[in-house]
């Protein structure tokens, strides 16, 4: 089937094959995931076998499998980025998610590219340009509000994706280089040591602190559960979830929340179709405020909102319990109306502003608003009035660490007579149909009733299978008895029948043709900004009209001070000092201005910049001296690497 934006798609992360297997028993139709090198997250690498073998669990049901190939590659990796592809084609990945040009100079076989959101698609005419060079589906930027994104589906043709859920980078995606310029660690390269989470000190321009110790880099995670109609309606068909690095219990938590909410919206908008088959059941309600998150967001989808900065901590705190009422010598009673477990974790924020965790052995209700906690270890600093946190919730984590959901593909049986015995059709939700027969002799039943209520039972006997019978006919012109046995064996062979078909009816998307003439980028000069590394990459901006190109900041040719992180985020805005918000605003017209300001921490000091005009801050840095002698990255071969079954 090839996908277009009335089929809507569930994309869920998957660190490893078996979180992508678990993913997908939850209702993804899609999961994504890195392979040994040169993804964007690089703590999460998996071998090519173990992604064959994701692929194989993962189209049983008709889903899909990307792998994220998102880096920017050396001159040197360049050989073994095509052999690693060639062996991802041969182990049956669907796509590829890419943020080098370079890699559609290569000599490749035909496997659907995505462009990630490390391109920077956050404008009509970035995303209509990757739409004629071969993209079938673009990632768009975190930061884009509904409104563009209809201007982007109105002038584009490829499927559009969106960041539906988890962390948000501050930075427009591709456009971060703080960490490079700090450590060497390229988030292009997939190495971010996260300097946005990271405690600041904030300065306005005459040197007086703003704030102290605050974590100014860091958001809330996304959260667009509310707003999934209206981007259906703007023309977005895939919905991702962030998260290769999340634990298991997040990506089942998450995937079974969204595949409900989307299912509701299915049956409510009949012209959208699933973009997979089976039907997915859990052990559990799912509830994302109860696995790792930094407080809820929906970021700019429905314009710039006042409260998106996740300043007091990057950690997961997790639900509001209440305020400590008493605390002993083992024990801290708690005013709360939540039901709390033995093994459950809290936390609280101690004088430090530090957030400081627990675990709890026991748990001891006193009356109706009170329960004493029993924890593994006192902590020292905890008083009365202390506001406590839940950040794990132990009943539920155990229905999560357990097996949690199955995946079921609906069938239809219908059970026959033929001229020397009996045959048996399975037709699946998407219409396969497979037919097995048997010769048998005929004999009317004695008890009809008995009999037919012993076919129907044996003929839904699908349980150790990916199918569940949703209804049986029995077009017989009388009642038959049938053994077991007979029964058993016909639906057996029907089941294998039907996988083989789904097998063969499955079919990988394809690549995407280019448009001839070749499409003209929308500017003809690129900075360290367009993250070129390699000739390749050069050689496909020029065939597409760009002149003038320079290296990517990694190459460590910028050495000047620059923007070395681009953000939507705007720190003026978050304080009440945004000029363009006090534009009318008696007494205070006139008086703001969008004066830099510094961020400090330790001995390093960023000089904040404002445009005011894209709405963007820019936070000013260089690259260290000692990075500047760190080799550059060395050949990486992927030879005899086929996936063994």
């Amino acid at each position: 089937m090839q996908k277009n934006r009335k089929h809507l798609e569930l994309l869920a992360p998957a660190k490893n094959a078996d979180y992508g297997i678990e993913a997908i028993n939850h209702g993804a139709d899609a999961v994504y995931i890195g392979g040994p090198a040169f993804g964007a997250r690089a703590k999460a690498p998996n071998t090519v076998q173990d992604i064959a073998r994701l692929v194989q669990h993962a189209h049983k049901f008709h889903a899909e499998v990307f792998v994220a190939l998102n880096t920017i590659f050396h001159d040197n990796e360049l050989e073994g980025v095509r052999q690693l592809v060639h062996q991802l084609y041969d182990s049956g990945v669907d796509a590829l998610i890419v943020q080098d040009m370079g890699l559609l100079e290569l000599d490749l076989p035909p496997i659907q590219l995505h462009a990630s959101t490390q391109t920077d698609i956050r404008t009509v005419e970035k995303a209509q340009f990757l739409d004629q060079v071969g993209f079938s589906q673009i990632v768009l930027a975190r930061e884009l509000d509904i409104a563009t994104v209809r201007k982007i589906a109105d002038a584009t043709t490829a499927n559009l994706e969106y960041f539906i859920h988890g962390a948000l980078c501050v930075a427009f995606s591709g456009q971060c280089f703080i960490s490079h310029a700090h450590t060497g660690r390229s988030a292009n390269r997939g190495e971010c040591s996260q300097e946005c989470r990271l405690p600041y000190t904030l300065e306005d321009q005459k040197g007086r602190i703003i704030g102290k110790d605050k974590h100014y880099l860091s958001m809330k995670d996304n959260d667009q559960s509310a707003n999934l109609r209206a981007l259906i309606a703007a023309g977005v068909s895939s919905f991702k979830i962030e998260g290769r690095y999340k634990d298991l219990p997040y990506v089942k938590n998450a995937t079974a929340h969204y595949r409900q909410l989307l299912d509701e919206i299915l049956q409510d908008m009949p012209q959208y179709a699933k973009s997979s088959a089976g039907h997915a059941t859990y052990t559990f309600t799912p509830q994302p405020e109860k696995t790792f998150n930094r407080s809820a967001t929906d970021y700019f989808a429905n314009g710039r909102q006042a409260d998106i900065g996740a300043f007091d901590t990057p950690k997961f705190s997790g639900e509001e319990l209440g305020k400590v009422r008493k605390v002993g010598k083992d024990f801290i009673d708690v005013a709360t109306d939540v039901e709390l477990h033995n093994g459950d974790g809290v936390c609280f924020f101690d004088v430090h502003k530090e957030l400081v965790g627990l675990r709890v052995n026991t748990v001891q209700a006193l009356d109706k608003y009170t329960q004493r906690l029993f924890p593994n270890e006192m902590p020292a600093d905890i008083r009365n009035n202390t506001q406590l946190y839940r950040n794990r919730d132990h009943a539920f984590m155990r229905l999560l660490e357990k097996d949690s959901a199955t995946r079921k593909i609906a069938v239809d049986a219908v059970l026959y007579e033929t001229r020397d015995g009996f045959a048996l059709t399975l037709t699946d939700e998407q219409g396969l149909i497979a037919t097995a027969q048997v010769a048998a002799e005929k004999q009317p039943a004695n008890d009809t009733q008995k009999a037919e209520a012993s076919l129907r039972e044996n003929l839904a006997k699908l349980g150790n299978t990916d199918f569940v019978a949703t209804e049986i006919s029995l077009e017989l012109t009388q009642c038959w008895f049938l053994p077991a046995s007979v029964v058993n064996q016909l639906r057996r062979d029907a089941v294998e029948q039907l996988i083989d078909i789904r097998t063969l009816a499955y079919e990988r998307p394809p690549l995407r043709a280019a448009a001839e003439p070749p499409a003209i980028y929308p500017q003809d000069s690129l900075s360290y900004l367009a993250n070129v590394y390699n000739q390749k990459a050069r050689d496909f901006y020029h065939k597409h009209g760009v002149k003038l190109i320079d290296s990517a900041y990694e190459a460590n040719e910028t050495l000047d001070e620059v923007p070395v992180m681009i953000t939507k985020h705007c720190l003026r805005f978050s304080h009440g000092l945004c000029p363009k918000e006090a534009k009318g605003v008696i007494g205070v017209q006139g008086t703001v201005t969008a004066e830099p300001m510094t961020l400090i921490s330790g001995n390093d000091r960023y000089t904040l910049k404002f445009d005011c005009k894209p709405c963007e801050m820019h936070v000013m840095g260089k690259v260290r001296k000692h990075i500047l002698q760190i080799a550059p990255p060395q050949p990486i071969t992927f030879f005899d690497k086929r996936p063994q079954f």
